[in-house]
């Protein structure tokens, strides 16, 4: 069995390379404060089809190069972007009059 593990595109500059963070959350064991710590891995992804800020889900492989030791399984999820609508404002032409002019 292979480790599977989700995480975010952080970054898809490279070729058919991609950076994706995992983040977990653990507990300190006097304080008890929740912490947040992050893993970088670098993932193969052959069709480039992941993009920055997707959610992919990602399996251990053999090295495929210096820093790759993942590939690419599938994308759980897309980031949502609300597009943006141009509201006609109106412009003013010249300066309103002032009152002592």
């Amino acid at each position: 069995m292979r480790k599977r593990l989700t995480g975010e595109v952080t970054s898809d500059k490279m070729s058919k390379t991609r950076r994706v963070e995992v983040s977990r959350f653990s507990r300190h064991p006097k304080y008890g404060k929740t912490m947040k710590a992050r893993t970088v891995c670098h993932v193969h992804d052959e069709e480039n089809a992941s993009k920055l800020g997707d959610i992919v889900e990602i399996e251990e492989s053999r090295p495929l190069s210096k820093t790759k030791r993942w590939t690419l399984v599938q994308i759980v999820r897309r980031p949502v972007v609300a597009d943006a609508v141009a509201v006609d404002t109106p412009v003013a032409a010249e300066p309103a009059p002032t009152a002592g002019a």
